[in-house]
């Protein structure tokens, strides 16, 4: 081909490298080229860290602009930062031969940081932030910009700072080996660090071609792997994943991670299969990571910094969570506390003929104070699907269940064995029950099985909605909060006490947590 081959590149010093390898392995097959250097906008922007720049392919995008304009021939790229999913029109060409592909921690005076409690580490990568503080969670870690030695001059100007987190490969171009350095092999990699891209048209199938000499086959099936699986958990540079994929005696050997940003949540899964059957190999470490906690993980990363929708006024499960809508940003505390009182044995083991329950926390409360084969309950009421079963996985058989309190006070009254019951309620307890049954002539004796305390925090005033679970959450919110938005309630009497201070009350169809998720669910359908 006579035709001189235009390679775009970034014209940092390491970007500047890259291209010139290429064009260094396509001027040995005989090929004329020239190099086309641009800057981009991860180049531009030093004052910000990758993830709070919003978007992916900071790094490609003004190439791939160039490219579809008819400005280069191929574009030259560090392949951990191209996006999965690359812009129509423009493909992967080639994968040069992979580089060292691990982390390097830079290091001031020594090591000795590392044994102690405090520390503190720079560096602009999500994924080797959250590493770092998984593995030393009492450390600092500092955002860190710009090109390899502006990042050096940085850690040097910063007398606070331990150290600081490179990738290996990139020193390594530069020709940069500082006396103070240790290879993290603990830390796994971003998805194909330490490779070189190189892209080209679709339609352009002379380039294409010239391409396919330079490609080095194994670096091109692990690198497939490790973006494969960052494909699959939809993550990009604004997510803390890391993959590697080694290939040893015709076996690929894989590794990938999953953390919050935070670090203190971590999802891994390692796998080996023959060369050859790993077509599958991403999908499936992906899918085990996704099932594990991986898609909360991933929704509360693309949330994060999004106003919340809905509040929670009890601490919802990860299973619950996913039960929820994907579009919702959801926060969820105890709005009340409770404690088990000391309930006198004496009372507990005495033959007690009709028990009243209305909550989880009041069986817990029993069960703390006396051993279930030590009861004697004849006639156990309660108030609730969740209580019922815990009553009869835990103590015995129910005689009956309502809805509320008020509905199961009126049954009491029709069909009660006798004038007495004896009720295990709390500190906050509502009137109706006791009211209820007093007034037709049957002795209510109360025993405060449980203490409840209001413990609400405060939220923010555009909360679009609130889910309740018990009048005593609505009375904690409003202590702390103004009455806006929807009022999501588990029952009626919940609702009840909703409707003193919101304009708009919804009642699940069944009294479960799962139901009141359903509610809002139906509501942003």
């Amino acid at each position: 081909m006579s035709k001189i081959i235009r390679i775009g590149t970034r014209d940092s010093q390491l970007a500047l490298w890259q291209a010139k390898t290429v064009q260094h392995q396509l001027e040995h097959l005989g090929h004329k080229t020239v190099l086309v250097p641009v800057k981009s906008t991860g180049d531009l922007v030093l004052d910000k860290p990758l993830y709070e720049l919003g978007i992916t392919g900071v790094f490609t995008k003004t190439l791939d602009i160039a490219m579809l304009n008819g400005d280069i021939d191929i574009a030259v790229h560090s392949l951990k930062d191209v996006p999965t999913a690359l812009p129509n029109g423009i493909v992967q060409a080639a994968v040069l031969k992979r580089g060292n592909n691990k982390d390097l921690l830079v290091f001031k005076h020594n090591e000795e940081f590392l044994s102690h409690r405090e520390g503190i580490i720079a560096t602009g990568s999500l994924r080797r932030r959250a590493q770092w503080l998984n593995r030393y969670p009492t450390h600092t870690v500092v955002g860190l910009r710009g090109n390899v030695n502006l990042r050096l001059q940085k850690l040097e100007d910063n007398e606070d700072w331990n150290g600081a987190i490179f990738a290996a490969a990139g020193l390594g171009r530069l020709k940069i080996r500082p006396e103070n350095a240790l290879n993290l092999d603990w830390m796994i990699p971003a998805p194909a660090q330490g490779a070189v891209m190189v892209t080209a048209l679709e339609k352009d199938e002379d380039i294409l071609e010239i391409c396919r000499e330079i490609n080095h086959e194994e670096t091109e099936i692990c690198t497939s792997i490790e973006r494969n699986f960052l494909r699959v958990l939809e993550g990009g540079c604004s997510a803390p994943i890391g993959a590697l994929a080694t290939i040893k005696n015709e076996e690929i050997n894989f590794t990938g991670v999953l953390l919050s940003p935070d670090g203190t949540k971590k999802i891994e899964v390692s796998r080996s299969v023959k060369l050859g059957r790993h077509q599958d190999l991403a999908q499936q470490c992906a899918e085990n990571v996704i099932e594990r906690g991986g898609k909360r993980l991933m929704d509360g990363i693309k949330h994060s910094g999004k106003p919340t929708n809905i509040y929670s006024t009890k601490s919802l499960t990860e299973d619950q969570q996913f039960l929820l809508n994907d579009s919702l940003v959801v926060k969820s505390n105890d709005a009340i506390k409770t404690n088990p009182n000391r309930i006198p044995l004496s009372k507990l083991k005495t033959p007690i003929k009709n028990v009243v329950i209305t909550s989880q926390n009041a069986v817990d409360a029993i069960l703390t104070n006396c051993p279930s084969e030590d009861l004697n309950f004849k006639n156990i009421y309660c108030v609730g699907r969740r209580t019922k079963r815990l009553i009869e996985q835990k103590i015995g058989p129910v005689a009956h269940a309502a809805k509320n309190a008020k509905t199961l006070a009126e049954y009491i009254v029709d069909y009660i064995e006798g004038t007495e019951v004896t009720y295990f309620c709390c500190n906050l307890r509502l009137d109706d029950l006791p009211t209820i049954l007093k007034d037709n002539h049957i002795k209510v004796e109360e025993i405060e099985a449980y203490q409840t305390r209001y413990d609400s925090e405060k939220v923010e005033d555009n909360i679009e909605g609130i889910m309740f679970y018990s009048p005593s959450t609505v009375k904690s919110f409003i202590q702390q909060n103004k009455p806006n938005g929807i009022a999501f309630c588990i029952g009626e009497t919940t609702a009840k006490e909703a409707q003193k201070y919101f304009k708009d009350v919804r009642i699940a169809k069944v009294p479960t947590v799962e139901s009141v998720i359903e509610l809002v669910n139906e509501h942003y359908a």
